[in-house]
């Protein structure tokens, strides 16, 4: 999956947030989009999402809740070993007290508190807080 990808969709959700929209329409999807959008469902960032038609080209529409200030996914490739998170978090996000970085790992596509729990490391998606 192209990175390009998953930066141009979050990028969507961002500006659809800024506009005060209440959903957002996600083109071309993949499975690790898919993913992304399912922790930050978890964590509360999003309402729901619904993929329409996965089989072809496909899309996604987000349900907004108004709570994302920046989501970004990394086209670089940074790979972090599990007690190198901590530290990549405190620079990459804002504050302590909310926001998670997504990291690619053996066990599937992780936030990084559930990959600390793991003790894991990865390869890092991208962030949202």
């Amino acid at each position: 999956m192209g990175r390009r990808i998953l930066n141009d969709a979050l990028r969507t959700i961002v500006n659809a947030e800024k506009r005060n929209k209440a959903t957002a329409q996600l083109q071309p999807i993949s499975t690790v989009m898919c993913s992304f959008l399912h922790i930050m469902k978890t964590r509360g960032y999003i309402k729901d999402f619904q993929v329409h038609d996965p089989h072809r080209v496909g899309s996604i529409t987000v349900e907004l809740l108004g709570r994302v200030n920046d989501c970004r996914a990394l086209t670089y490739r940074q790979d972090l070993k599990a007690k190198e998170i901590e530290q990549y978090r405190l620079r990459i996000l804002p504050t302590r007290q909310w926001g998670y970085v997504v990291i690619t790992t053996p066990n599937g596509v992780l936030d990084h508190e559930d990959a600390l729990k793991q003790n894991v490391g990865g390869q890092v998606l991208g962030y949202f807080h």
